[in-house]
């Protein structure tokens, strides 16, 4: 089986954590990588290396175009039955046969003027599902918003729940520190200009920081910092831009909360990862959202600035408060698995071998 991973970043998010956590649980399938980068233990295909978000658009548009004109000559050459695609990526109208992984529509319920993404999810993306013999999807939630938005039948999508490291993230016994982190990209849905008022509204928020993990974003991150500003709050708010993996359990350990307010979301890693941190979360009551935190988190209204204040300030002042969180979380976390994601993900892809 083909494994398509041409997309994979120099800076892992969602999509590639998510594949480079599947593979080792996908290995009983006879594998075959197509990947620019070196992947030890695996048959790997090379292939161009330009394809992936680090070009940023232009490296989008070249992988779309490789896809549709050298991948059917590449499935073909090595007489392959299935490519599976950890993103909803496929060449149209071909002899390939395909299961494609589908993870959000943010770009369709929160459309940015001229973004590339809304012609890419409006007139690409419906042709590859419908082209698809399967479409594996990470939540329920998403996958509703499949139905809704693609009118794609509920007998052709699996949704099969995501997974974290357990070995990577999980409890440190750490002192806990003065801040609160955010961890994620600054667009718009992620709802940080409520975050930040929420924060600058705590009473005694100058006993606090609020560090924000996330690639600087030239589109976002000057509105972010002038709100701050026009806050008073300039030397309490971190932004920490890009944070290394190995980097990020130490921080989530020392984190009095992980605040995750995000309007939508497809999964939500940071949530289950610092549920398996033992930090406790506030995250928001709607999408996927509901589904990783249960009853492990708080679930605020992430529309209402005062909620998510009170919040905050219910965990930096209640330490049995925090201490059932912590634990709550960790059980929590436990439920979930690249194990358990691998294995039922197997199941789908072998009706198709």
């Amino acid at each position: 089986m083909l494994v398509n991973l041409s997309f994979l970043s120099t800076k892992p998010t969602g999509i590639t954590t998510y594949a480079l956590n599947i593979l080792p649980n996908l290995q009983s399938l006879k594998l075959r990588l197509l990947t620019s980068q070196s992947i030890p233990k695996y048959d790997c295909y090379p292939i161009l290396p330009n394809l992936t978000p680090d070009q940023g658009i232009k490296g989008h548009f070249d992988r779309l175009v490789w896809t549709q004109f050298q991948l059917p000559q590449i499935y073909k050459q090595l007489k392959s039955q299935l490519l599976f695609s950890p993103l909803p990526e496929a060449p149209l109208y071909t002899n390939c046969r395909f299961v494609v992984m589908f993870h959000d529509l943010i770009p369709l319920r929160f459309p940015k003027r001229f973004s590339p993404l809304i012609p890419y999810h409006r007139y690409y993306i419906p042709q590859v599902l419908h082209q698809a013999q399967h479409i594996i999807c990470n939540s329920n939630a998403t996958a509703k918003d499949i139905i809704d938005f693609y009118q794609t039948p509920v007998s052709k999508i699996t949704s099969i729940p995501l997974a974290h490291d357990r070995n990577h993230y999980r409890f440190l016994n750490l002192p806990t520190r003065n801040y609160f982190l955010y961890i994620g990209r600054q667009d718009p849905y992620k709802n940080l200009h409520r975050l930040i008022s929420a924060f600058a509204t705590l009473p005694n928020s100058d006993d606090y920081e609020l560090w924000l993990a996330g690639s600087i974003d030239q589109r976002y991150t000057p509105v972010l910092k002038a709100r701050v500003k026009e806050l008073g709050i300039t030397n309490q708010v971190k932004f920490l831009d890009y944070v290394p993996y190995n980097e990020l359990p130490k921080i989530i350990n020392q984190a009095i909360a992980l605040v995750f307010p995000s309007l939508w979301e497809g999964f939500g890693f940071p949530v289950l990862e610092a549920m398996a941190c033992g930090t406790p979360v506030i995250t928001s009551n709607i999408s996927s959202l509901l589904e990783v935190a249960g009853d492990a988190a708080i679930l605020i209204n992430p529309h209402n600035i005062e909620e998510i204040s009170k919040a905050m300030q219910a965990i930096a002042t209640d330490s049995a408060l925090r201490s059932h969180l912590s634990h709550q979380g960790i059980t929590r976390s436990q439920q979930f698995s690249w194990e358990k994601t691998g294995k039922a993900t197997v199941e789908v892809l072998s009706r198709y071998l």
